[in-house]
């Protein structure tokens, strides 16, 4: 019989559901501040959190077995799930949700910054519902197994690396220090500074200081919930529109290199070839959309070049803010952005989507395809940052790619059989799996989540998990393979 660790398993989603209801406090304490309806809704959620928390960790505390990789995969996954779960609690106590689906869906687009919401009045929700949906991109976007990891030892006995490997981005895991628990608290700390400055910075502009601090969590977290219905657009301002634009693009870069580029020296910045491609894509796009809003729709430089930086910048890292419905523009931009929704950012930052490095593994990998057909005897290495890519990285980033598109595929297609037009069921499928959140397609494109099927909501939900933990962490407990000695 396959020996996996159920009671390590237990120990880790108990752990990470008590973390949870430490953090349903602050929308509870809010919605105390503010004399609102949504009190007793946070309060039954914090107490039903807690309990099956702690239930769960004492009942496997006596567990000091180490863990393997299998145990690590089924651990990350289930406590996605777990966590989505009691995040919709609030949700469905409250009436913000009619039904589980809903919550759930609400709850999961949170966790995983992707961003889609069915609330179709979020200017007169609650506050504390308001905040509650912005701590869980914030916690999602660093992500809440990496933040207990830093102040919880308890996980990091035997499991701590598998838990990082399967919860972080990209094809290798970059580590600040000889322990995991070192390097997710330098990760964290990096991400709470960042968006402390950025509240300060929203907060100086037209914003309030509620808005400012859930703007400031949600753009830096790269998921794109907003306070207000007209997202972004809502402040019409220059000022507020620059400052999101600079650290969503910062949010897209990997924070091991930010972090050594802060603290030990800034050269790191400059030798990074994923971060050249990177700026590169964003000044290409930004420049042909400028151009085009330039020509066709007004004769201000400044207004054109900031909506082309802002809506690139937005689909790149999946933010998914909008000031402007780009559906308008034309197919020409509708398949831009959903290719910068695909493509994504850095490895190891907040961003969704395939990531920059395997895209340009895959076009590296490629290239030495065309080169090896005329010199077949010819070792050619791929190399980045003037380092040999393995054969090994190299198949799992195709694997990567070939499952990505295929979930993307069936996606659409399901998508397009519950009444979804094409365009539609496309933008449906790139946005969820990439955990971007922009509305993409038909004639109002932000109302595709609220009138979208049940079923269809339950595709979306897979595709967000999916993304979130980069494939291979979810399917792999379907294969056969998994369930093996």
């Amino acid at each position: 019989m396959l020996n996996i660790n159920f009671k390590a398993i237990a120990k880790i989603i108990g752990v990470l559901l008590c973390v949870e209801a430490i953090f349903m406090l602050f929308p509870l304490f809010t919605s105390i501040f503010y004399h609102e309806k949504d009190t007793f809704p946070f309060l039954y959620s914090f107490i039903i959190t807690a309990a099956i928390g702690t239930i769960m960790l004492f009942l496997s505390l006596k567990n000091n077995e180490r863990t393997g990789k299998r145990d690590g995969f089924m651990a990350v996954t289930f406590s996605w799930i777990a966590i989505s779960l009691m995040g919709s609690l609030p949700f469905i106590f409250n009436g913000d949700a009619s039904n589980f689906t809903d919550a759930f869906f609400e709850s999961m687009s949170g966790f995983s910054t992707t961003g889609m919401s069915i609330l179709d009045d979020i200017d007169n929700s609650c506050h504390g519902i308001l905040l509650w949906r912005s701590l869980s991109q914030w916690l999602g976007g660093m992500g809440i197994i990496l933040f207990s990891l830093a102040i919880m030892p308890i996980l990091n006995y035997g499991s701590g690396l598998y838990l990082f490997s399967a919860e972080m981005t990209g094809v290798t895991h970059e580590k600040l220090g000889p322990r995991i628990s070192q390097t997710a608290k330098k990760l964290w700390g990096l991400y709470l500074i960042f968006t402390i400055l950025l509240f300060i910075l929203l907060a100086i502009g037209p914003m309030d200081t509620f808005d400012a601090i859930c703007t400031a969590m949600t753009t830096y977290s790269a998921g794109g919930f907003s306070t207000k219905q007209a997202s972004i657009a809502y402040w019409d301002s220059a000022y507020i529109e620059y400052v999101i634009t600079f650290f969503m693009l910062l949010s897209g870069m990997n924070f091991a290199l930010v972090y050594r580029s802060v603290f030990r020296s800034p050269k790191y910045l400059f030798q990074n070839e994923e971060l050249k491609y990177y700026i590169y894509i964003t000044i290409i796009g930004t420049i042909i959309i400028a151009l085009y809003l330039l020509l066709e729709y007004t004769s201000s430089y400044e207004w054109s070049f900031r909506t082309a930086l802002f809506t690139v910048v937005s689909g790149l890292t999946t933010t998914g803010y909008s000031i402007t419905d780009f559906c308008n523009w034309g197919s020409f931009f509708f398949f831009f952005i959903c290719l910068c929704m695909l493509c994504g950012a850095c490895a190891g930052s907040t961003s969704g989507g395939a990531k920059m490095i395997r895209t340009i593994i895959l076009m590296k990998n490629t290239t030495a395809e065309f080169f090896r057909q005329i010199h077949p005897n010819t070792i050619r290495p791929i190399r980045v940052n003037n380092n040999t890519v393995s054969h090994e990285i190299v198949s799992k980033a195709l694997a990567f790619f070939v499952f990505y598109v295929l979930i993307i595929l069936i996606s659409c297609i399901a998508l397009s059989l519950l009444g979804l037009d094409i365009e539609e069921s496309i933008g449906l499928a790139i946005s969820s799996i990439s955990n971007c959140g922009l509305g993409i397609g038909g004639d109002n494109p932000d109302a595709i989540f609220t009138t979208l099927p049940q079923i269809g909501k339950w595709i979306v939900l897979f595709n967000m998990l999916v993304g979130r933990l980069e494939i291979f962490t979810v399917l792999i407990l379907f294969s056969p393979y998994f369930w093996k000695k």
